[in-house]
Order: structure tokens, then sequence, then C-alpha cells
């Protein structure tokens, strides 16, 4: 299987991530060690997840996706077969990403995943009122602790990503080496205008979110009625039932048809086809649903093909 490094670092990841924010949600611990058993099974090694995960279902506080993955760490054995990374910042319990906040989260999440050492700490969101240098210096004592192997940054605009680099540069810290942005077929223009061109320049991985746009890319939400029957995808879903949105699963339908493919398999490919991306991450919530997805990686997509897809996901 294709593997590629994440930046300027060390690590090397198979192209597709699996998203933990199910984990303590709509994936409960029995399922979760079994996505996690057959992600890794085949092949696969990147897993994605946060502090904060999954605070917002109800009677969670947070940390229960990390903890779940630790004791699937500590059941299996499995920890070296997976590329571990993880998030702080915009966690209530843990806010920002101060140096004494860095600190006290990552000792937190270490010993929620039963691990002693995270591969990539991502800073979750900026956190505009600490300087760049203070929180740069906070994941740098990180790594000189051995606690962290790789540092990376989430929804960062392309501004403050290229001040964080220069910063890194300039103090002679660990840099960001992986992007985080919401990124798939449907919602292109935020990565592609100004952080694309910044992350090809500077050898940035990118590990994007969102990469099936909440469930939309799959096909299985075409209609009002559709959505109509999970009221948790209504506000996340409604706003695809456009014109494009149909263009878009149109030809999601016919480059499917000729790969006996189904289109989240495309939707999939179309974003690791992508040069600049390392590895999109989507999540699932059943073995069957997780084959689907990481069929997409043996799905090699011509030229005409993904020229198609953008000239139907145009703006």
């Amino acid at each position: 299987m294709d593997s590629r490094p994440i930046g300027h670092s060390p690590l090397s990841v198979a192209p597709l991530a699996f998203g933990g924010n199910v984990f303590g949600w709509s994936a409960d611990e029995a399922t979760s060690f079994a996505l996690l058993d057959a992600f890794v099974e085949a092949g696969f090694n990147l897993v994605d997840t946060a502090d904060s995960y999954s605070h917002w279902v109800p009677g969670n506080q947070g940390g229960e996706s990390e903890s779940i993955l630790g004791r699937w760490f500590h059941r299996t054995g499995k920890r070296d077969r997976v590329v571990l990374a993880t998030k702080v910042g915009k966690w209530a319990q843990r806010p920002g990403l101060s140096p004494p906040n860095i600190q006290a989260a990552v000792e937190d999440s270490l010993r929620r995943l039963q691990t002693d050492v995270i591969d990539l700490y991502q800073a979750h969101a900026d956190d505009a009122s600490v300087p760049l240098a203070d929180t740069l210096g906070a994941f740098a004592r990180l790594v000189e602790q051995g606690k962290v192997r790789v540092l990376g940054a989430s929804n960062y605009s392309a501004a403050r990503l290229a001040e964080a680099l220069d910063t890194s540069e300039r103090l002679r810290l660990p840099r960001f080496e992986s992007l985080q942005p919401e990124y798939n077929l449907h919602d292109r223009a935020g990565f592609e205008a100004e952080l694309e061109p910044l992350v090809r320049e500077r050898g940035v991985g990118v590990i994007g979110y969102y990469s099936l746009a909440s469930g939309f890319l799959t096909g299985k939400y075409r209609s009002a009625a559709d959505i109509g029957r999970s009221a948790a995808r209504a506000g996340a879903i409604g706003r695809y039932l456009t014109a494009r949105g149909m263009r878009i699963l149109q030809a999601l339908d016919d480059v499917a048809a000729g790969h006996r493919a189904t289109p989240a398999q495309v939707a999939l490919a179309w974003l690791m086809a992508r040069p600049t991306v390392t590895a999109p991450i989507a999540s699932a919530t059943s073995v069957a649903q997780l084959q689907e997805l990481i069929g997409a990686a043996r799905l090699s997509l011509p030229a005409a093909e993904i020229a198609q897809l953008d000239a139907a996901s145009a703006e």
C-alpha cells in the first residue's frame, strides 16, 4: 500500500486516517475496538483523535475517545501499529495554547491513551491570545521530553500557519509538519485558495477532516426527506442540497459506476489523488462501513475522471 510521509517528519502513514471522534459517541467501546482491529489489520495506521472528544454527547465530559483508544492499546498490545494523533486547545477543561495548558493537557492525554509518547500532537485551533513563540516553545519542550514526536496544526489560516512556520525557523524550534483543514469535494475553496499553495511550497502534510462532507458525499442524502429521517444530520447536510451539490453527486455516481465502486469511495479517492493531501480522515460506525471506506485506497482515478469531478464541483 502507498505510504506517505507527514511533511518533512519521520512519520509515514497509509493514505486514509480513521477519525476517532466516533469513539464514545456513535461507536461504543466494543464497536470501537472492532473498528480499530479491522483498520490496522487492513494495513492502515493513522488514527486521529482529540482530548475534547466526545464532550458533546450527553453524559460525556471529554476525554472519552482517548480513553477508549488507550484501553484498546492496553488490551491488544497494538500501540506500535498505530501512528497516534491527538490534539489540544479546544476542550473547555483544557482551553487554549498557553505553555502551562499544553504541558498539563499532554500529561492528561498520555494517561488516558496509556502510552508514553504521542506521534503527532496537534494544536486543535489557533490561539491568537498566546504569542506563537510561546506556543511553539511549549511544543518543543514536549519533543525534548520525548512525550511528542511530531507537531501539527488544525484550523489555522494561511497567514497564521505561515507565521508559525517562520517563527519555528527563526527560533530553530520544531515546526508544524501537518495541517488539518476542512476539505472535501464540495468544500474546496477554503483550502485551495490560500492554504494549498502554502503547504505545497513549505512541504507541510495535509490530513483533512469532513472528508465526506458530514456524509453528504456518500450519496445517502439527496433530498430533505432523506435527511429528515436523521435529526442529527439535518443541520449538517441541509446546506449541501443545492444544484451544485446534486451535480457533484451525479458525477460521483457516474465515476463510481465505471469502477463498481461507491460514491464515498470515489470522493475519498479524489482526495487521495490531490498532490498535497497526505491522508483524508474518515469515520465509520460499523466494520462493514469501514470496509467500504478503506476500499477507496485501492481505487485509482484516471486524469479524465478527476477532471470530471473537478468540473462538477467547481464553484
